[in-house]
């Protein structure tokens, strides 16, 4: 088994074909569209692949070791991170394939007018070697 991190994205990926912003889909669009995250984490709770998946917010901040006594510093507003990274999945699977099917199954999520979104999502695997890890 090996995890993969599935990242979803406000903005930074290639274009979704139903690329119209989630502040301008309906509640009723919404609300679909998070059954369908949840039915899929769900099923794979069901298939013991899903780890864990979270939502994120888009307000952050960059954070920064200040110096030995000093405050940690922060910097921003500019192109980060909290401006790219809408929520993410971590899944546990057999093989890069799986990892790849599933992938292409939570980019069909629904979007504006209930049609699939077919939105980028960046899948990216774990290290497995790292030292003291128990991965």
């Amino acid at each position: 088994m090996a995890k993969y991190l599935m990242l979803k994205h406000y903005r930074g990926a290639p274009a979704a074909r139903n690329d119209v912003p989630m502040s301008e889909w309906t509640p009723d669009e919404v609300t679909a569209h998070m059954q369908y995250m949840n039915d899929f984490a769900h099923r794979l709770v069901e298939t013991g692949e899903f780890v864990a998946s979270q939502a994120l917010a888009p307000e952050g901040a960059w954070v920064q070791y200040g110096g030995e006594g000093k405050p940690p510093v922060t910097d921003g507003p500019f192109a980060e991170t909290k401006d790219l990274i809408a929520g993410w999945m971590i899944i546990d699977v057999d093989t890069y394939d799986r990892a790849v099917e599933l992938a292409g199954e939570l980019s069909a999520a629904p979007g504006a007018g209930g049609r699939p979104l077919h939105e980028w999502l960046e899948l990216r695997r774990f290290y497995d070697d790292v030292p003291g890890s128990d991965a």
